[in-house]
């Protein structure tokens, strides 16, 4: 199946917000107060509550002048995704898509997934019981996955009336980054398409009008080493030696018992002999 991608072309991002109620809208998230920020952005970073911020970023550029950047920010439903990697309960995984899901049901809320995701977009909500005891569950965009199962596009994309955000066949999407790069260069000379390889790409890339570190994203992001020998070497070996254990448990009592019924045997055999 093909891959697909959202493109988000910052250049033509007017920071209007749409993508965020939209986002909140369509998953039901409820509001959430935060404090002031200081400037047009109402919120500092996702949350478990609010799956995309429209960041705002106040830059010097290279004549001199102040302008405000913006981004919509949320996950990048990474390609090799270091939050599926470290998950001791296989509760994150990847859709036919390519986007990054996490089943609830299978979540115990450990925070691996917080700890280890490269730009931070992962967070814990506390729930409580019938009962009234707390617990916790990973949340994050789902790249509105239940929508593109039913042939829709994600809420934010639909709702964006700059054509700041759109979604398709990610050779299509990279197809048009490319070109659009190429026409914002005389105005935006860092401009960069940023689908960073450390973490095998991303199925959110960006066409950014600065250096990545201007937007407080990290430059070369890379899965954490620990994640790697966790999910491809530690998980592994440790099932296969959960597996020989348990074999070796078994074959102790199966060798066992037939011990002990030999001897049994032996001694009702010798009991009617006298």
């Amino acid at each position: 199946m093909a891959e697909y991608v959202k493109y988000v072309d910052v250049t033509r991002c007017d920071g209007c917000k749409a993508c965020m109620v939209a986002c909140k809208n369509w998953n039901d998230l409820p509001a959430e107060v935060t404090a002031f920020q200081g400037s047009a952005q109402s919120h500092p970073k996702t949350s478990a509550d609010t799956w995309n911020v429209l960041q705002y970023v106040e830059h010097e550029n290279g004549k001199g002048d102040l302008e405000y950047l913006f981004r919509h920010s949320s996950c990048f439903h990474c390609d090799t995704a270091a939050c599926e990697k470290v998950c001791p309960e296989s509760a994150i995984s990847y859709s036919k898509f390519g986007s990054v899901v996490i089943d609830h049901d299978k979540c115990v809320g450990c925070g691996y997934c917080v700890q280890n995701c490269p730009f931070e977009v992962i967070s814990l909500k506390t729930y409580k019981d019938k009962n009234g005891k707390e617990y916790k569950k990973s949340q994050k965009c789902t790249m509105c996955t239940d929508r593109l199962e039913e042939g829709l596009q994600p809420a934010c994309v639909t709702t964006c009336h700059t054509d700041a955000m759109q979604f398709g066949k990610k050779d299509e999407m990279l197809a048009r980054a490319e070109k659009r790069l190429r026409e914002v260069k005389d105005r935006f000379p860092n401009a960069n398409i940023y689908n960073p390889e450390g973490v095998g790409g991303t199925h959110t890339i960006y066409l950014l009008a600065e250096k990545p570190s201007v937007y407080g994203l990290p430059e070369n992001p890379k899965i954490p080493t620990s994640a790697v020998v966790w999910k491809d070497y530690a998980q592994p070996i440790g099932k296969m030696m959960l597996g020989a254990t348990t074999m070796a448990l078994v074959g102790a009592f199966i060798t066992n018992n037939m011990i002990s019924k030999r001897t049994q045997g032996h001694e009702d055999g010798g009991d009617s002999h006298e």
